[in-house]
């Protein structure tokens, strides 16, 4: 197993803080609870892993958000289809 420093959430700096809340917003509202809780409560490890890097953190997982938007042309259904067919295809467990 890989370990990655991370930042957690209440020890991040104001501009950790801002990515982190920044593209957590753009997510459905159904994202807000997390299927797989971690101890803090507040960050997946994939997200967390980003955290040395606030920029980065903010492009990657806001893009998700993004495509995610219910103002596109595209149902719900599809985009979780979309996003699981993707999943199966690069072998991700979550």
């Amino acid at each position: 197993m890989t370990w990655i420093r991370t930042v957690p959430f209440e020890e991040a700096d104001e501009k950790l803080r801002r990515a982190m809340e920044s593209q957590r917003e753009l997510y459905p509202v159904e994202y807000a609870t997390p299927i797989h809780p971690t101890p803090d409560g507040e960050t997946s490890g994939i997200v967390a892993s980003h955290s040395l890097i606030p920029e980065a953190l903010y492009h990657a997982f806001a893009t998700f958000g993004v495509l995610m938007s219910a103002d596109l042309p595209l149902t719900r259904e599809q985009h979780e289809m979309i996003t699981t067919v993707v999943s199966v295809n690069n072998r991700c467990h979550y």
